[in-house]
């Protein structure tokens, strides 16, 4: 995240800086500043965008001080400041954005009589004899041994299989690991490859992924993949409306089914997209998002840091749609959405925020636009339109 923050930083200097990177920025500082010597805490929480517009005047001289104080006289270079100084320029920057926030902040802040906790580690783990495994109870340690492999709970969480006389593992034993809305998980194929699963999602692969001809998983929902490399064996992920073909490297898929749109991810390497439907086929290039609908396929550039937001914690949105954005919520939340007013469903959105806050104070985000208020009822929200 330091890193993150110092790359910001001297875009800003550049004047290269999109309208999400400044909002980002403004955030990161202002949450980090006394942490900047140290781990950088998790979560970004964002604030308007148009406040950061409010300070980015005042800001500009202050930032290029702050960053011309290490400059040698005998060279136009900058170099990286050290780590007091980076939290000075943090402290600037909440000091500006706390003020102007002060500004804007109209009416008291919305009280929330109940509130809901985010999702959390959470899944079960399909056995190939039906057998169910609850992973968030399961204690560290091997939690499943059958003839040929075991299943290993990490310190971490992580599920990890190790297979012996895996030429001995038949081609229809399958397991399937899935989390329920307000879960997430972690897991290590047989064959190498890493899965992070999203809440609501479901990744069905057999025991003996690591030999087959073909690494041949099935997902429901969203999951980021970093696939082992093995050029004689590719690894193919099968949704409902499209396969994607790899030998090795790192994607994310969405395909959740209330989603119209499956969007495939590519962050390094090369896959192959195809269309069960219209036979389509396109080859992404890092960067590259593919958009798949029951019609047809689109190929897109993308900032690859919003699709894989949830990885890390926290939910990317750029100019995004309340109503899809409340899937998101939902999903994560274990919440029910519930339109008093259907218009609300067209507001939007534009900013970062948090995976790892209370429901109430993500609300209260969207609700500082001034178009949308919420109410929680138990284990509903309800949405209007201001």
């Amino acid at each position: 995240m330091e890193d993150r923050i110092k790359y910001l930083l001297q875009q800003f200097t550049a004047k290269t800086l999109s309208q999400a990177e400044k909002e980002e920025l403004l955030v990161l500082a202002e949450n980090n500043a006394s942490l900047l010597s140290d781990e950088i805490v998790k979560m970004i929480i964002a604030e308007e965008a148009h406040v950061f517009d409010i300070v980015e005047e005042r800001w500009n001289p202050v930032l290029d001080k702050i960053l011309t104080v290490d400059k040698p006289s005998r060279s136009p270079k900058r170099i990286l400041m050290n780590g007091l100084k980076w939290a000075a320029a943090a402290v600037v920057f909440v000091v500006f954005s706390l003020t102007a926030y002060l500004s804007l902040q109209k009416k008291k802040e919305h009280v929330f009589i109940t509130d809901v906790a985010p999702g959390k580690n959470k899944a079960i783990l399909t056995l190939a004899d039906g057998r169910k495994i609850s992973l968030s109870d399961a204690m560290k340690g091997d939690i499943a041994k059958d003839a040929g492999f075991s299943i290993t709970k990490t310190d971490e969480g992580q599920l990890v299989y190790n297979i012996a006389g895996s030429e001995n593992v038949s081609d229809d034993r399958l397991n399937t690991i899935s989390t329920p809305n307000g879960g997430e998980w972690q897991i290590k194929l047989p064959d190498g490859s890493t899965v992070w699963l999203n809440a609501a999602s479901s990744l069905q692969y057999g025991l003996n992924i690591g030999t087959a001809k073909q690494r041949a998983v099935k997902l429901d929902g969203e999951a980021y993949f970093e696939v082992a490399k093995n050029a004689t064996h590719p690894f193919i992920v099968e949704t409902d409306k499209q396969a994607v073909e790899v030998l090795g490297t790192h994607f994310n898929i969405n395909s959740y089914k209330d989603e119209k749109v499956t969007r495939t991810t590519l962050l390094e390497g090369s896959v192959r997209v195809s269309h069960k439907n219209t036979n389509e086929s396109e080859v992404l290039k890092p960067g590259e998002q593919s958009l798949v609908t029951i019609s047809g396929m689109d190929v897109k550039e993308v900032d690859v840091d919003e699709a894989v937001a949830w990885k890390k914690g926290y939910f990317m949105l750029n100019n995004e749609r309340q109503e899809s954005i409340l899937r998101k919520i939902a999903r994560w939340y274990n919440v029910e959405i519930e339109y008093a007013d259907p218009e609300a469903k067209d507001v939007m959105y534009y900013g970062t925020v948090s995976r790892f806050e209370k429901i109430s104070k993500v609300l209260r985000k969207f609700e500082q636009t001034g178009e949308v208020r919420f109410d929680i009822k138990g284990n509903k929200v309800i949405v209007y339109k201001e």
